[in-house]
């Protein structure tokens, strides 16, 4: 019988990989909030032309990277290749614009048919943000903060790099400039690029080609081109991000992906990973929910790739360690076990959030020591054949190697509360918990 295994490009997250993703996830959460955001949540898959008319037509992702399939009734559905378009899908059909700005987060997968390779799955995780309703640079600094505060958070050290590509007044002047410096050297651009320069030539300076980076480097600057509000703008958003102390470098190269971008792009670059540099990216959309039926509402955000953080992280050595915690509840042979077991779930239905662990198996007191550790557990609860007679419990400090003595009380509530009230009484947490959470 052929082995069954995940699909080429996902993969299975299990402890205690998993526990380090909830860490994760519990800072994305407080990060966002702490700004006020609020979560949302959309369906893993929409209809097909909200990406092709949200994301465009010309896009890698939607020529070639989308998985779409046919649903019974005929229906062209997509699962969902980014967050920003469904974001925009679920503010109109729900209203939500009507009640004003809206400042939201997500975390989540979503979809790309690609090469697999580190860091790249065809299943990926994204935390993002989205902030609409708000055509000020100060917009585009705050959510420029949010992620600064996640790299923060983790010692990460990246750069910010930023760019403006106008908007459709001065866009057209850039596209000229572009088609005039790409356009001679076409039989030298690599085959991506040739397709790209007639529909979107902006795209030619995300080319990673090395036939294309000579060209790119003598390619016109947009700054240059920029409209007097576009350049305002931009000079707007360099001051208040000077002023906050939020260091970054203008880079002309930097673009994005999708044909929704307008004006502020920017990427956190980090060296941690060599040429897969780009931590997190985003910039402004003021066109994209006109675009896909709305009224004109302007929007700003960005996309962190959770996968391609951890490895930062990695990289870096430098993310933050959580303290040992909890009570592994050792029971010697079946009496113990009877003993123990009831005491064990009044301990977890009032212990406010201290784990509680307890294995089930015959197995001797060294080895039940061993799991207790792994499981990172700070204290342990011992019943043995003694402990039964004499109606005590033996408590240790796995820490410190020290040992105490409980006695039973009536009732099992007045048992579990004098043992969480010694286990709160130990000294704070000396070691580190080596394992990666």
């Amino acid at each position: 019988m052929e082995k069954l295994a995940a699909p080429r490009g996902t993969a299975d997250l299990y402890p205690p990989e998993s526990a380090r993703w909830q860490a994760l996830e519990s800072r994305i959460h407080a990060i966002a909030r702490r700004f006020g955001y609020g979560e949302i949540r959309t369906p893993t898959f929409e209809a097909t032309e909200l990406f092709r008319r949200g994301v465009g037509e010309a896009t890698d992702v939607v020529e070639k990277e989308m998985y779409t399939f046919t649903d019974r009734s005929g229906r062209s559905l997509t699962l969902r290749p980014e967050f920003t378009a469904p974001v925009v899908r679920a503010l109109l059909e729900h209203h939500l614009l009507a009640q004003g700005p809206q400042r939201l987060y997500y975390v989540g997968p979503f979809y790309r048919y690609e090469r697999p390779q580190k860091g790249r799955l065809r299943e990926p995780h994204q935390f993002g943000v989205e902030c609409f309703g708000y055509a000020d640079p100060e917009a585009d600094v705050e959510v420029m903060h949010i992620a600064a505060e996640l790299l923060r958070a983790y010692a990460v050290e990246a750069t910010l790099e930023l760019n403006s590509i106008g908007d459709a007044q001065c866009r057209p002047r850039y596209r000229e400039a572009l088609l005039g410096h790409f356009g001679p050297h076409r039989n030298a651009l690599s085959e991506d690029s040739q397709r790209r320069l007639d529909r979107n030539p902006l795209r030619l300076l995300d080319s990673k080609a090395p036939e294309d980076q000579a060209l790119i480097e003598t390619a016109p600057h947009f700054e240059s081109m920029l409209c007097d509000a576009c350049a305002e703008h931009f000079a707007r958003v360099r001051t208040l991000l000077d002023a906050t102390g939020l260091r970054y470098r203008v880079n002309p190269r930097v673009v994005r992906g999708f044909d929704y971008y307008t004006r502020t792009v920017f990427e956190f670059v980090s060296s941690a990973l060599g040429s897969q540099n780009s931590v997190c990216g985003g910039g402004r959309y003021d066109d994209l929910v006109a675009t896909l039926g709305g009224p004109a509402t302007p929007g700003v955000g960005f996309g962190l790739g959770i996968e391609r953080f951890l490895m930062v992280v990695d990289a870096s050595g430098k993310e933050p360690v959580q303290r040992t915690g909890g009570i592994a509840a050792i029971a010697l042979g079946e009496a113990a076990r009877t003993q123990v077991f009831p005491l064990v779930s009044t301990l977890r239905r009032i212990s406010d959030g201290i784990p509680v662990t307890m294995e089930y198996a015959d197995a001797k007191i060294g080895a039940q020591f061993k799991r207790a550790e792994r499981t990172g557990a700070r204290a342990a609860l011992i019943v043995g054949e003694d402990e039964v007679a004499e109606h005590r419990i033996a408590l240790r400090d796995l820490e410190r190697r020290v040992q105490t003595s409980l006695q039973q009380r009536e009732s099992l509530e007045a048992t579990a509360t004098e043992v969480l009230a010694w286990y709160r009484d130990l000294p704070e947490s000396s070691q580190p918990d080596s394992r990666p959470v």
